[in-house]
């Protein structure tokens, strides 16, 4: 086999990506290499950008954390960025807590009613001995906690007020 004569018109020097036939092009495999990773490297950038109101308000255990990543995801596969941004103003704010101080006024309010706590629930009138139903089982309430029909059906009697002792007044010391 002899060598193909060279145009007039080419170079007689050829820059380096120029590969010969049949032989490995080298800048088409870095190429690819650097393509694969910078494709899977914004990825993993996307998804924890994502995912940062989510982490954040992990960190912080915050109450509303089911609800940042509900949004997070809302806006990962809907692509609407306003929902990734109440996520993460969620994560920053500290929403104040209202079910411990309204448990303890119904514990109060059971305990001026002469119940012991959580009894107050009991004393609604059912419809029958199998009414209350947990877990989807039908639960029999009691004897001494069912209502009786009548004028004050579920409504628990106050407790007897103590009898009122009458003190000796204080002497007060003039000076």
């Amino acid at each position: 086999m002899t060598a193909a004569p060279i145009h007039p018109a080419a170079t007689h020097h050829l820059p380096g990506f120029v590969t010969a036939p049949g032989e490995t092009d080298t800048l088409m495999v870095v190429m690819a290499f650097i393509l694969v990773f910078s494709v899977l490297g914004f990825g993993v950038f996307y998804f924890r950008l994502h995912s940062l109101p989510e982490r954040m308000a992990h960190k912080t255990h915050k109450m509303q954390f089911e609800l940042v990543a509900l949004l997070c995801l809302i806006s990962l596969f809907t692509h609407m960025h306003i929902f990734w941004i109440i996520g993460l103003l969620l994560a920053f704010v500290d929403l104040p807590d209202f079910g411990t101080p309204l448990n303890r006024i119904a514990g109060s309010a059971e305990k001026a009613a002469g119940l012991r706590p959580g009894e107050g629930a009991l004393l609604r009138p059912p419809e029958n001995d199998a009414d209350l139903h947990h877990d989807g089982k039908a639960v029999e309430v009691p004897p001494q906690t069912r209502a009786e029909p009548g004028p004050s059906v579920g409504v628990a009697a106050p407790p007897a007020k103590p009898e009122i002792v009458p003190t000796k007044p204080k002497e007060r010391v003039h000076a």
